[in-house]
């Protein structure tokens, strides 16, 4: 940290406003002008400096940064968190979660139940792959990411082929090439989800599926728990697709849905996060290299003492989450993300 300080310390000199775009006027999604706040909030995991803003769109209920970070902002945003000093942090993280990645890989069974080649997008470390061999042994699974952790993943062997840039830059030499291409919680992180999704028909073969899984904005979550709803996930999480809309541009792209689910992709954490996230503003910050300082002794034994005291709501979450919320989260509405299956007409 000591090493990294003089470098973000440097970028931080003439304030966090220049890693930002103009705001924007009109909607992304569908151009109109009818837009109105829907979050203001800041970096509640790093705590990197810089506040954000969310608006949506009155006329399609489409959410989206603005103003929306600029390459300098996305590279400094980005920096050390699923790379770098994240990167360990990360990787055990998306390495424990074997049970959601077979459910994503059988949720393909009912529309290709042997792919021989599948595309995982936005794929990290590419755990998602290394697991889903289990449900697909005969299928190769090859990933993509812009950032180093798919070099590791090949690496590693959980992907065949590991792609490291941009997808709308790659698609040209993937032309065609796969049964199924997935995106799973990647393409809100995108500067222009429309470019991304025609990425994706270029990439899958005719009669080749694509799957989706990404955030919903429609969770009455995102109500209820306002900026300490995980999935918010400022500053990384550029846009926020209504089902509808995603459902029409994949129809307008060539696509056919042929399954939509709410309660399946739901992950069981919404509770435990907002409290982790309230406790963890509220307690004296852990060392960084973006802060001036290393925290003094006062304020590490400050923070853990306010983290100690918070394990009984943390407990109490955990429990909500999985045994009172998670058998009825669709019925409610609570469902904090949403998986279309997309055929390739």
């Amino acid at each position: 940290m000591a090493a990294l300080r003089p470098g973000y310390l440097a970028d931080l000199a003439g304030g966090p406003d220049r890693f930002f775009e103009p705001p924007r006027t009109a909607c992304p999604w569908c151009g109109s002008g009818r837009l109105t706040t829907r979050l203001r909030t800041t970096d509640l995991l790093q705590h990197k400096p810089g506040r954000f803003v969310l608006d949506r769109c009155e006329d399609c209920g489409h959410v989206f940064q603005n103003p929306r970070l600029s390459e300098a902002g996305l590279e400094f945003y980005y920096r050390d968190f699923y790379d770098g000093l994240g990167e360990k942090k990360l990787g055990d993280t998306f390495g424990g979660r074997s049970g959601m990645y077979r459910d994503r890989a059988k949720s393909m069974l009912p529309y290709d139940p042997a792919p021989k080649a599948w595309l995982d997008v936005g794929t990290g470390h590419g755990h998602f792959c290394a697991t889903a061999r289990e449900v697909l042994p005969g299928t190769e699974f090859d990933g993509l990411d812009f950032t180093d952790g798919v070099e590791l993943a090949a690496a590693e062997g959980r992907v065949a082929h590991g792609y490291r840039g941009a997808f709308p830059d790659l698609a040209p030499q993937l032309d065609g090439r796969y049964d199924v291409v997935s995106m799973f919680h990647y393409l809100e992180h995108s500067t222009d989800p429309e470019r991304e999704l025609r990425a994706a028909w270029r990439a899958v073969r005719p009669g080749g599926h694509l799957l989706i899984e990404v955030p919903d904005p429609e969770s009455r979550y995102a109500r209820l728990l306002g900026r300490w709803w995980l999935p918010w996930l400022q500053p990384q999480h550029l846009h926020f697709v209504p089902v509808a809309n995603l459902r029409r541009r994949l129809t307008d792209l060539g696509f056919t849905v042929v399954a939509e689910q709410h309660a399946e992709p739901h992950d069981p954490v919404d509770l435990l996060a907002a409290v982790w996230l309230a406790l963890d503003h509220a307690a004296p910050r852990e060392d960084a290299p973006w802060l001036p300082r290393p925290p003094g002794a006062l304020g590490r034994a400050g923070r853990v003492a306010l983290l100690v005291a918070g394990i009984p709501a943390l407990v109490l979450g955990t429990l909500l989450d999985r045994f009172a919320v998670r058998p009825l989260s669709h019925r409610l509405g609570l469902s904090n993300a949403y998986r279309l299956v997309a055929r390739r007409d």
